[in-house]
């Protein structure tokens, strides 16, 4: 059994910035994500590593804890001179343990009570195993399980347009990576997300051991293309065809709007193809600030005859 780098599970380097460890943990969770790969146990196990990795270091406290504990594993024949004499041994693989603070000869060795204070019950799944009783320096004094709060858990969600335009109730199947079971959500996704959006409901993550709280499920949007409009952030875009004598001597032309009415737009005379309108608070409303609202940019197309219509944006 390996003493497992969490640094080089993420990709990054020990040095790394918090924000640089949240956003290498989130590239590789999608990538690995069991949704993504289904039936592929080595994604699923990847998937878990990772979680893993981003609980132990992507939490101040307990990155701090684990840079200076400096766990080191041995086998008992290969301990050079100097070393402290390993406190556990691990039943099955006969992998016996020395922590040693600092990682360098001469240290002090950790009793096994005295890791599980900074760490909680068995804190690591795989390079921190479970001690027999007869090889622990604790031995005869049992350790209280410690509390472990579930781990968040993230999905995409896909949505039309006119979904995030209005907020929509969705009912999901979600199955959280420590869970055999398959659980259903209803989520309630608010009017005004947009494409990257992250949705928060509280309770519906992965469940705690020993007693300790759920975590939450984050649902990330992905707007699906729209036939007629474009969405960025906030706002829309749409392409108006304009007969040519209208921009030539000006008039009003109908401009469609995602709630399915329209709006009249004033066209000036010497009007060129391919100029862009602003239409004031015609995009989509502001998430959670119903006021604010974005705009809708209508861009000019010239067509010879007077048939008027609206086209996408490309």
């Amino acid at each position: 059994m390996e003493f497992k780098d969490y640094y080089k599970i993420l990709g990054v380097s020990r040095t790394a910035s918090a924000p640089e460890i949240k956003k290498a943990f989130r590239q590789l969770a999608r990538k690995y994500h069991p949704d993504v790969n289904p039936g592929d146990q080595s994604a699923e196990t990847k998937f878990k590593e990772l979680n893993e990795a981003n609980e132990i270091i992507g939490d101040t406290n307990t990155r701090q804890k684990y840079d200076q504990l400096g766990l080191n594993s041995r086998q008992h024949e290969n301990i050079p001179s100097g070393w402290s004499r390993p406190f556990g041994v691990d039943p099955q693989s006969g992998v016996k343990w020395n922590i040693n603070l600092g990682g360098s000869p001469g240290g002090r060795t950790m009793s096994e009570h005295e890791v599980r204070e900074m760490f909680g019950q068995n804190p690591f799944s795989d390079f921190f195993p479970t001690f027999s009783a007869g090889g622990s320096q604790t031995a005869g004094r049992e350790s209280k399980p410690r509390k472990r709060h579930g781990r968040d858990v993230e999905h995409t969600i896909e949505l039309e347009l006119e979904q995030a335009y209005y907020g929509v109730t969705q009912r999901l199947s979600i199955r959280p990576a420590n869970e055999n079971r398959v659980r259903h959500v209803e989520v309630r996704i608010p009017a005004g997300v947009t494409d990257g959006s992250r949705v928060r409901v509280t309770g519906q993550g992965e469940t705690g051991l020993d007693g300790g709280g759920t975590g939450d499920l984050y649902l990330r949007v992905h707007l699906k293309p729209h036939q007629v409009f474009v969405c960025k952030s906030h706002h829309l875009y749409v392409t108006t065809t304009v007969p040519r004598m209208t921009t030539v001597l000006g008039g009003e032309v109908d401009v469609q709007t995602l709630d399915g009415a329209s709006v009249r737009l004033k066209i000036p005379p010497a009007t060129k193809h391919g100029q862009v309108f602003r239409l004031k608070n015609k995009g989509l409303p502001g998430l959670g600030r119903r006021t604010t609202r974005g705009d809708l940019y209508a861009t000019v197309h010239v067509m010879e005859d007077s048939t008027r219509s609206t086209a996408p944006v490309h």
